[in-house]
């Protein structure tokens, strides 16, 4: 089905990408999966090739283009290059508006240029170990002392968080007022009372650095407040939807990815005296999944078109981001079986791509809160 969502341009870019990441990256991974976490060289070759901050303006070294459909295809062709540790994705879609949109003059002199160059490294956290999804719930506190935070807290799940050089907090900084109370607050590396934990040993994504962070009377300038205090909350949910809307673009991709892997199985793996695709069942399966990712993909495009035109709702991005990735893991666990024994094979990709969707459904907001804003609109 022709979409009809990418112009010439984005067909370019993602030649570059594909080319970047086949030169760079693929080589690379295996190795990067036994480390736990990426080689830092790759962000700052990123960088140089334009692959890291496409929509910050030209003036702190950024691409220049407020136009989303650059960020999915980069997206979309990591997934297809399989190099799930590259976490391009969270610093691109969800650390850059908070430090374009919501950002001082100061700040974005200070930050963006190396975000762009890819010597600063980007993440944001707001998961803990006793608050997920409930960010009215979070404890980590930073109380004001004359120019200064004073943070104290612990954060868990923070994808790049070893790798990070800045991290955006989110933060209690009034303990009384709940949802009213929360603010963002960026951290540099080599600040005191900032440490690093584990780096956490996943199911899947393994190249990919997920750590722990403690903050023990670590002293931060107000000047690194990111928008308003007490405001924190209304900023994380006006760009939640650009979150959801990436982590989509990404289940779609997968889902792309390893109908076309298990199609190509499926056309040349014989059972009987003939290729396992010709068998009725087998054949319904595949036309179901083609169905179903070719109605996901629409959607997903339509979606992408509604963002750059600044229409993208909270609950438009909530249901991409639910259907999509559930799909995902529906898509991936019937490849492999349709795969056999070698579905459960490490040295597959389709094994590889069905550990690295579980996720999918659990971070950017689950899909049980999903469902309930989704509800909520519903006016039930």
């Amino acid at each position: 089905m022709e979409q009809q969502l990418y112009d010439p341009i984005h067909e370019e870019f993602r030649a570059l990408c594909r080319e970047f990441l086949a030169r760079e990256a693929v080589p690379h991974h295996a190795a990067w999966e036994d480390a736990g976490i990426v080689d830092r060289e790759v962000w700052r070759k990123a960088g140089a090739t334009g692959l890291l901050g496409m929509d910050v303006a030209e003036e702190y070294g950024g691409g220049g283009q407020r136009d989303f459909r650059f960020n999915a295809v980069l997206v979309e062709e990591i997934v297809g290059s399989g190099c799930s540790g590259l976490g391009f994705g969270l610093h691109n879609d969800v650390v850059a508006p908070y430090l374009t949109d919501l950002s001082t003059e100061e700040q974005r002199k200070r930050w963006l240029p190396g975000f762009c160059s890819g010597d600063i490294v980007t993440a944001i956290a707001m998961s803990e170990p006793g608050a997920g999804s409930d960010l009215a719930g979070v404890r980590t506190s930073a109380v004001r002392d004359g120019s200064s935070y004073v943070l104290n807290g612990q954060k868990t799940f923070i994808t790049n968080g070893d790798m990070a050089d800045l991290v955006v907090i989110v933060a209690k900084t009034a303990p009384d007022e709940g949802a009213h109370g929360v603010s963002l607050i960026a951290v540099e590396r080599g600040t005191p009372g900032f440490s690093r934990g584990r780096r956490l040993e996943k199911v899947g994504q393994k190249a990919n650095d997920t750590a722990e962070l403690f903050f023990d009377d670590c002293r931060v300038p107000t000047d690194n407040l990111i928008g308003t205090e007490n405001h924190g909350f209304y900023h994380l949910m006006g760009n939640l939807p650009r979150e959801r809307l990436s982590i989509a673009v990404a289940a779609v991709a997968a889902c792309e990815r390893l109908l076309a892997i298990t199609l190509e199985y499926a056309g040349t793996r014989e059972a009987f005296g003939r290729p396992i695709g010709r068998f009725q069942h087998n054949r319904f399966l595949l036309a179901e999944l083609d169905t179903e990712v070719t109605i996901a993909r629409t959607f997903l495009n339509h979606c992408i078109r509604e963002f750059n035109e600044g229409r993208l709702t909270v609950v438009d991005a909530a249901k991409a981001k639910w259907w999509t990735t559930e799909l995902q893991n529906k898509v991936a666990d019937r490849c492999v079986q349709l795969h056999g024994g070698y579905g459960y094979m490490l040295e597959y990709p389709v094994a590889k791509a069905w550990l690295n969707s579980r996720v999918q459904t659990i971070y950017g907001g689950t899909t049980e809160i999903m469902k309930e804003i989704i509800g909520r609109s519903l006016g039930l």
